[in-house]
């Protein structure tokens, strides 16, 4: 399937059937509490995707210019996000084909989206985009999974969905790998091209003719949680450490890693 057909595909994007279940009864409160909502609508997907495309795209003078969850609560009306929030339970029981495990897939980009805010900060970068960006970076995927079942359930069997060597045997199988459809999606829904371009570039962040800082915070961030879900050493940390990115944007290895264990204490696990 070429990329321009599979990107006009209508897909379901499925979210958490808990975080739908939690938002819906926070919206049902006689006050509903915006900062838990925004937590939890900040913690799946799906429904990050789908506040941010109608937030850029439901007034022209805000076009391309909502980053994040919480930019986008300020702009929405609460019946905007309930009706959001309800569409989403319809998705919520679906189930992809293939190797790719729900939860595994939510926990690792929320990883990812945490850390990807925290070294945001410490280069002077938008961190609400970052934490966007690092929540959605593979959504692509799941696009992937729903369009193409059986080429991914193959690709699966090759290489797991989240390995670093994913990206490269979508490229030579499809011509196209989840990045460039999760790119190409979130241009079409409206979203700043900080963000669809750090989306696109994740891989190889500052090889190409577009410098995107928020690409290379995203490849150190993905490289971070692979590395920790793989049981690196130190030696293959210090190995591996895409040592190029973390020049051009004043980072070494030791404050991403500092950074990190930051990160991890004194994060709130919403969706346990």
């Amino acid at each position: 399937m070429e990329l321009d057909v599979l990107l006009a595909l209508p897909l379901p994007l499925p979210s958490s059937p808990r975080v739908v279940a939690l938002v819906l009864n926070e919206l049902d409160q006689d006050e509903p509490d915006l900062r838990r909502i925004n937590q939890l609508l900040a913690s799946d997907v799906a429904l990050t995707l789908r506040l941010l495309q109608v937030a850029n795209t439901g007034q022209p003078e805000l076009a391309g210019q909502v980053n994040s969850v919480a930019e986008s609560l300020a702009v929405l009306r609460l019946s905007q996000v309930r009706t959001l929030a309800t569409a989403a339970a319809s998705a919520a029981a679906l189930r992809l084909v293939g190797g790719l495990q729900f939860q595994q897939f939510w926990t690792h980009s929320l990883e990812v989206a945490r850390l990807a805010r925290s070294l945001a900060r410490l280069v002077r970068q938008n961190q609400q985009a970052a934490f966007t960006c690092g929540l959605i970076h593979a959504f692509g995927e799941l696009v992937l999974h729903q369009a193409l079942p059986q080429q991914s359930a193959q690709l699966d069997e090759q290489v797991d969905a989240l390995d670093r060597r994913r990206a490269a045997q979508e490229q030579q199988t499809l011509c196209y790998s989840y990045a460039q459809v999760g790119a190409g999606l979130t241009r079409q829904w409206g979203f700043p091209q900080p963000i669809a371009d750090a989306i696109e570039y994740q891989e190889a962040p500052f090889e190409g003719a577009v410098y995107e800082p928020l690409a290379g915070v995203l490849h150190l961030a993905v490289w971070r949680v692979r590395a920790r879900h793989s049981g690196f050493s130190a030696n293959a940390l210090a190995t591996s450490f895409p040592g190029e990115v973390g020049d051009v944007l004043g980072l070494d290895i030791d404050m991403v890693l500092q950074q990190d264990a930051l990160d991890w204490r004194g994060r709130q696990a919403v969706l346990h």
